[in-house]
C-alpha cells in the first residue's frame, strides 16, 4: 500500500469505489464501518444521483444520515463509464475544547433506569430501551448527567413511546492529556420532540462538560473513563 493509499485508508470520511453496476470495487476502513448502517445500494444511488453530468468530480453539501453517522457533503468522481467513487464528509460528532470530565465511578444503567423510573412516575408514556450491556463503570458527575438526563427526557413527554438506547460507538475516541479514550452513547428518541424544551436544553449543555447532539433525537456521547 502506498502512501496516498495509506492516507485514503485511514481517512476518517468513508470512501466506496464502485463498478457501472454497483458492485463494491474498495473501500477504506471507515466505509466498512458505514456499511452496517447503510447499505451498499443506497450509497451507489446516492453516487449516480449526485454524480456531475461529464466525467470529473463533483461536491454536494447536503444533511445526511445512516444510523450513528452524519454527513455535511459528499463527493462524486469518475473519470470513466466502469468505476464511479463516492466519499461522505462526516459532521464533527464532539467539540473537543472541554476539559476532562471528573466525578464518581458509577454504573450508566443505573443512573438511566432512575431518570425512567421518575419520568415514568404517572405518565402514561411507554418507556422502551435498547442497552449494549457491555458498558463499563465510568467515571461521571452524576448529579450533572441525571439533571441533563431529565432535561432530555422532558423534551419527549408529550409522545406515546419514548426509546433510550445506550450503545457503543466503534471507532470512535476522544483524547484527554495525550490519552485516548473510547466513547458510548446514550440516545433518546421518540416521534416528536418539544423545540422551545430542546433550545432550553442547548443553554444547559453549554455549560457542562457533556458532549449532546441534538437533531430529532437527543444524544449524549461520553467518554469511557474508568479511573
Amino acid at each position: 500500500m502506498t502512501f496516498e493509499q495509506q492516507w485514503l485508508e485511514y481517512d476518517y470520511n468513508p470512501f466506496v469505489l464502485f463498478s457501472s453496476k454497483g458492485k463494491v470495487l474498495s473501500l477504506n476502513s471507515e466505509a466498512q464501518f458505514l456499511l452496517g448502517s447503510a447499505s451498499a445500494h443506497e450509497l451507489f444511488e446516492l453516487a449516480t444521483t449526485y454524480a456531475n453530468v461529464t466525467f470529473g468530480f463533483k461536491t454536494t453539501f447536503l444533511e445526511l444520515e445512516f444510523g450513528r453517522y452524519k454527513f455535511f457533503a459528499l463527493t462524486i468522481g469518475y473519470e470513466n463509464e466502469d468505476e464511479i467513487g463516492i466519499k461522505l464528509y462526516q459532521v464533527p460528532s464532539f467539540k473537543l475544547n472541554k476539559p476532562k470530565p471528573s466525578g464518581e465511578l458509577t454504573n450508566i444503567y443505573t443512573l438511566v433506569d432512575l431518570c425512567i423510573s421518575t419520568n415514568s412516575i404517572s405518565s402514561t408514556t411507554k418507556y422502551l430501551k435498547d442497552f449494549d450491556p457491555t458498558i463499563p463503570e465510568i467515571i461521571i458527575d452524576i448529579n450533572s448527567f441525571i439533571k441533563l438526563l431529565n432535561k432530555v427526557y422532558f423534551c419527549f413527554k408529550e409522545n406515546e413511546t419514548i426509546c433510550t438506547k445506550i450503545f457503543y460507538r466503534v471507532g470512535e475516541h476522544i483524547k484527554f492529556d495525550k490519552k485516548k479514550y473510547s466513547i458510548f452513547s446514550v440516545e433518546i428518541k421518540a416521534d416528536n420532540i418539544n423545540k422551545a424544551k430542546s433550545n432550553e436544553l442547548e443553554v444547559l449543555v453549554a455549560n457542562t462538560n457533556f458532549y449532546v447532539d441534538i437533531q430529532k433525537k437527543i444524544t449524549i456521547n461520553i467518554p469511557m473513563i474508568t479511573s
